[in-house]
């Protein structure tokens, strides 16, 4: 249900009223119940900013292709409004409760990113509620394109995006997708690098590119294509398949060579398990899979029970218990040039030893701004490599030395590391690689009474 632009002023004056109920000073932040951060932050009992009426749909211009979307909805439901159209944003990230402004801010990316780069640079324009109260809209070429192009990878430093007005486009019902096994990485590296260049692989377009690293000389990478209706092949029928029930995705990866998903499915194919990790809980397990309820097949779910076990210590107790070294939870994603990707699986393997690795190819548009809060380089293609679980380390675990080695490592390989987990980085390295002076003199001038944090308190310090 679209919420319309008088549902949407609505939505902005409560939150106005609720920047006016903080203390004149307090910190500003917002109120929310979810989250899909893995960074822990202190606890606080101020009142924050009431974003709960911020949750939807604006109006979908099917036209021009393109949405205004305030910042609080989730691509589940952006999705659910648009496809009925035909429509999609050019990137989806993968987990259904991400919310757009969260991967604007946050930064985003899935199989799409090799041809229409992240989530921020199909914005079109944004209007942000800054650290002063006021809201701003902030375009590429209007006085506020500082803030337009600070504000990815900001992470609420500068403010909060309300409304977001972005570039749809054309899907068609099916997705048909290609397994393709590599065993060696420079055979892996290259076929990025072709397909990133000539969207075809073997003679056939390629609409969406990600990958799987199962083990050292086991990589695969899935190409997918948008497939009409009308091009499927009437003799092969048109049964696709189901990952929401007894099936699991990532392991059809490596038993079949090729799939058939709908386009909704497609978008949707690793949430059912967040990617492989609903196995921590036992939902792999065939008896427990038919039991466990298709609604709570769900990445949101299992964060939530991530979120359990670090409030309560349940798996550092069963490890003491057990006699086993305490582990560290190392949750990241990182970007690396493509050419440099074999260099750091090959580290990865054997410093940290965990596997599956999820790989998201991904590149600039030629089109894009700068984006100075986190500086890739246009014209080069990188590889987004995606890590979640936890290693035995023993008593030293608590200090990071497997994240700290994973930044150091991703540094020497020219890369770069995204901020939604845990961080490490001093001062003057994190300044170097956010571009800390651009992001100080952006937040003086929107929040000069500093009632936001600043990056590097929520990054590294967990304010």
């Amino acid at each position: 249900m679209l919420k319309g632009w008088e549902g949407h002023a609505r939505a902005v004056d409560r939150l106005r009223a609720s920047y006016d109920a903080i203390p004149p000073g307090a910190p500003v932040r917002l109120r929310k119940r979810t989250s899909n951060l893995f960074r822990p932050r202190a606890a606080t009992s101020a009142p924050g900013l009431d974003v709960a009426d911020l949750d939807g749909v604006i109006a979908i211009d099917v036209d021009a292709r393109t949405a205004d979307v305030q910042g609080m909805c989730t691509y589940e439901d952006l999705v659910d409004a648009t496809l009925p159209h035909g429509l999609i944003p050019l990137v989806v990230p993968q987990l259904r409760t991400i919310t757009l402004g969260g991967a604007v801010t946050g930064l985003g990316i899935e199989s799409t990113s090799f041809r229409s780069g992240l989530p921020h640079e199909s914005v079109l324009e944004m209007d942000v509620f800054t650290g002063s109260g006021e809201v701003v809209t902030a375009r590429p070429d209007n006085e506020h394109a500082e803030l337009f192009g600070t504000f990815p990878n900001s992470y609420g430093s500068l403010g909060y995006a309300t409304r977001l007005r972005i570039e749809l486009e054309a899907v068609p019902a099916y997705v048909s997708l290609r397994h393709v096994r590599f065993t060696d990485t420079d055979d892996l590296q290259d076929a990025i690098s072709r397909i990133t260049e000539t969207r075809a692989w073997a003679g056939e377009r390629v609409d969406g590119m990600d990958g799987v690293a199962f083990a050292p000389g086991e990589y695969y990478l899935t190409l997918a294509t948008w497939q009409p209706d009308a091009e499927l092949d009437p003799t092969a029928g048109r049964r696709a398949s189901d990952y929401t029930r007894q099936a699991v995705f990532y392991r059809s990866i490596q038993q079949r060579s090729t799939d058939l998903l709908t386009t909704y499915d497609y978008l949707w194919r690793w949430d059912t398990d967040w990617f492989w990790c609903s196995g921590a809980f036992g939902v792999q397990h065939p008896i427990v899979r038919r039991l466990w309820p298709r609604r709570f097949k769900r990445s949101d779910v299992y964060h939530r029970l991530v979120g359990l076990d670090l409030k309560y210590g349940v798996m550092d107790r069963l490890d003491r218990r057990a006699g086993r070294p305490k582990r560290e939870r190392v949750i990241q994603d990182i970007e690396v040039p493509v050419d440099r990707l074999g260099d750091f699986l090959d580290w990865f393997d054997d410093e940290v030893g965990m596997r599956p690795v999820w790989l998201c190819p991904l590149r600039l548009r030629e089109t894009s701004p700068a984006w100075p809060s986190y500086p890739l380089r246009q014209g080069v293609t990188y590889v987004n490599a995606g890590f979640w679980g936890a290693v035995p380390v023993g008593p030293d675990a608590a200090e990071g030395p497997l994240n700290r080695a994973i930044e150091a490592r991703v540094h020497e390989l020219d890369g770069h590391k995204s901020l939604y987990s845990e961080s490490f980085y001093d001062p003057a390295t994190f300044d170097a690689l956010y571009d800390g002076a651009n992001l100080a003199a952006v937040k003086k001038r929107y929040d000069p009474d500093d009632r936001l944090m600043t990056l590097y308190d929520k990054a590294v310090r967990r304010r």
